[in-house]
């Protein structure tokens, strides 16, 4: 095993330079005589036996060396009397093999000092932030004596949340602010009372969380604390704009707002006449006027008018009320006329409509069989009508019901007579059609074929046939009439004729002729047939 040894040291500095590097082995010694210090490779060297040292100094405690000098082994601490001896050379330091030496330190340059152990420093966790300031501060109404402010939250409110919000007051020409509300509140609305007409007022309004306090929101210019004058005006809601329909008995509840400063003076009247407090009951608020009827009837219809007013201005609106109930039952209703399958029917308007226009008529038949009523009429604008599409020898009983905005009459007007549907007498008359000379003499409207066939198959002949009366058929074969022979069938069949030859033999071909009788006269076809024997 052969090592590389260490490059020789440099040679020593002068004498002025090394009595200065004398007081450094009190911070950290300096590195033993004769050996160069190691990199990242040299074993630990055991201390010394620690000389006697003045009470005061104590053993610096070791700590972790600078990034540069981290590799080299601590030096014993050496007492100040005894500085190192300089030497010319160093002498080589034996290494392991493959390991490059390292350079031994300049003389003259102090060893890194070792500096003592400090505890480790406890983690402070990072305080929370506290909210940011509420935003869109805003003066919403003045008084004489008040003003109402609003605000919206802050977009920063911490993780442990709001406990509210504090506003603070100053007069204007003063530094001394005064808190409005001793413990924070979660509203963003606050009204501040009890104030001076012609003060002027400074406002800020701070969010508050365990965090800390927010930075205040204040208005750019202090609120002066006055009466401001608005004119009289009653806002009437939508629907009250038409008249306004309940029924007898149901509950007239209504709220109209209005405004206007200093608080208005609110009057009802009906037809230039206050009203009867004993039906009606008004309540009026600084910001609107209850109307209310614990039971309407229809006395109770009419046009209220009300009236705001301040000092010489004044606002009017009028409130159509119409209560309703359902109409009478029509008058005078009659039967007019009965013809065929028809009723005619007629009446008279209700005399009591409800206090309301009547919409239509509605208009029902029964009939004696089975005594139920049936609607025919849904809606009838008129005070007539025609009945139609009824059954033949029933008898039916009519009715009529009037209606309005609230509904049909509670009762109907039922006619007096009724209406029986007759059986008409009618006499069957056949129609006179004119007779027609069907006499016609045969003829032939398909004649016969010449056929082929081949011996021992069966083969037919066809022809058609017409005339009146309806001809005799008559089958010859070679000008010989076929007889009842079971070798040939004849068959006739709404004038189609035809003649089965059961399977023909050699002396069966010749010529086939269909002849056609009757008293006006005959006619007759022919075809050829041959009969082929197989070789």
């Amino acid at each position: 095993m052969t090592g590389k040894t260490a490059p020789a040291a440099k040679k020593p500095a002068p004498a002025a330079a090394k009595k200065k590097a004398v007081p450094a082995p009190k911070e950290g010694a300096a590195p033993k005589e004769g050996a160069a210090p190691k990199e990242g490779a040299a074993p630990k060297e055991e201390a010394p036996p620690k000389e006697e040292a003045p009470p005061k100094e104590e053993a610096a405690p070791k700590q972790e060396a600078p990034a540069a000098a981290a590799a080299e082994p601590p030096a014993p601490e050496q007492p100040p009397e005894q500085p190192p001896a300089p030497t010319d050379e160093s002498a080589p330091v034996p290494t392991e093999a493959g390991a490059e030496a390292a350079p031994a330190p300049a003389e003259g340059s102090p060893a890194p000092p070792a500096e003592p152990s400090a505890p480790e420093p406890k983690v402070e966790k990072p305080k929370e932030e506290p909210p940011s300031c509420p935003l869109s501060l805003a003066v919403e109404e003045v008084s004489e004596n008040s003003f109402t402010l609003t605000w919206k939250a802050p977009e920063q409110t911490g993780r442990a949340g709001l406990d509210g919000y504090v506003v603070e007051i100053c007069k204007d020409g003063s530094s001394d602010w005064k808190a409005v509300n001793q413990e924070p509140f979660l509203s963003t609305r606050c009204t501040v009372p009890e104030l001076s007409s012609g003060d002027k007022i400074h406002v800020r309004v701070v969010a508050v969380s365990a965090s800390g306090s927010s930075a205040p929101a204040t208005l750019e210019q202090p609120v002066l604390i006055r009466e401001i004058l608005q004119l009289p005006k009653i806002r009437m809601p939508r629907h009250l704009r038409e008249t306004y329909i309940r029924r007898v008995g149901d509950a007239v509840n209504i709220m109209i707002p209005f405004q206007g400063k200093p608080q208005p003076e609110v009057s009802w009247s009906k037809g230039g006449q206050p009203l009867d407090s004993s039906r009606i009951n008004i309540r009026t608020t600084a910001r609107d006027t209850i109307f209310y009827i614990r039971q309407a009837q229809r006395a109770d219809s009419g046009k209220y008018e009300l009236t705001v007013r301040i000092n010489g201005a004044e606002d009017k609106a009028t409130l159509d009320i119409q209560v309703v109930e359902p109409p009478g039952p029509p008058q005078n209703l009659k039967l007019v006329d009965v013809w065929g399958f028809n009723v005619a029917l007629e009446w008279t308007p209700p005399a009591d409509n409800g206090n309301a226009e009547i919409k239509g008529y509605r208009v029902q038949k029964s009939d004696k069989k089975s005594g139920k009523w049936f609607t025919v009429l849904e809606r009838c604008t008129r005070t007539s009508c025609t009945i139609s599409d009824l059954i033949i020898g029933n008898t039916y009983s009519f009715r009529v019901f009037s209606e309005n905005i609230c509904g049909l009459s509670d009762s109907a007007a039922v006619a007096s007579g009724v209406a029986h549907i007759e059986k008409t007498k009618t006499t069957y008359q056949p129609e006179k059609i004119p007779q027609r000379d069907m006499m016609e003499p045969p003829k032939f409207t398909q004649p016969l074929t010449d056929r082929t066939t081949t011996r021992g198959y069966s083969t037919h002949l066809f022809c058609s046939v017409r005339g009146f009366p309806q001809p005799k058929i008559i089958w010859l074969k070679n000008q010989m009439e076929i007889r009842e022979d079971p070798k040939y069938i004849a068959l006739i069949d709404q004038g189609v004729c035809s003649l089965e030859i059961r399977k023909p033999g050699p002396f069966d071909g010749g010529v086939y002729t269909c002849k056609a009788v009757n008293p006006l006269g005959e006619a007759s076809v022919d075809c050829r047939l041959d009969v082929k024997v197989p070789k």
